[in-house]
């Protein structure tokens, strides 16, 4: 994908922008859990709760992005609620951006048509 778009000179960023998707928090109270190192329940809370954030592969160079554009082979588990909450988030902020997920390198061909089809 950063060959094609480079070829075709439309301006982007490569992992140009991480949006917190959903700010961290101090979790106050007690959350007893097992973990891998644990095999007993213990205390696993009063403590920061990191944010959940995504950085996409490519972006627009624009702000706000007119395309952010993700490459993926075989999302993991976590990736599908992700992409979930950052097309909230864009929806949140009013922004018209269009999204692009290729799998393989015929998809990306068929994103950068649709890219000139934009007109970049």
């Amino acid at each position: 994908m950063y060959q094609l778009l480079k070829k075709n000179k439309i301006p982007f960023k490569y992992e140009g922008e991480k949006y917190i998707l959903v700010d961290g928090f101090r979790f106050e109270t007690s959350s007893y859990e097992k973990t891998t190192t644990k095999k007993y329940m213990h205390d696993r809370g009063h403590k920061k709760i990191l944010p959940i954030s995504y950085t996409p592969d490519f972006i627009d160079a624009e702000y706000p992005p007119r395309y952010v554009i993700e490459c993926k082979g075989n999302p993991n588990e976590r990736f599908p609620l992700v992409w979930k909450l950052f097309k909230k988030y864009i929806h949140d902020k009013g922004w018209d951006t269009k999204l692009y997920m290729p799998r393989n390198q015929k998809d990306c061909e068929a994103v950068l048509l649709l890219l000139k089809e934009e007109g970049y």
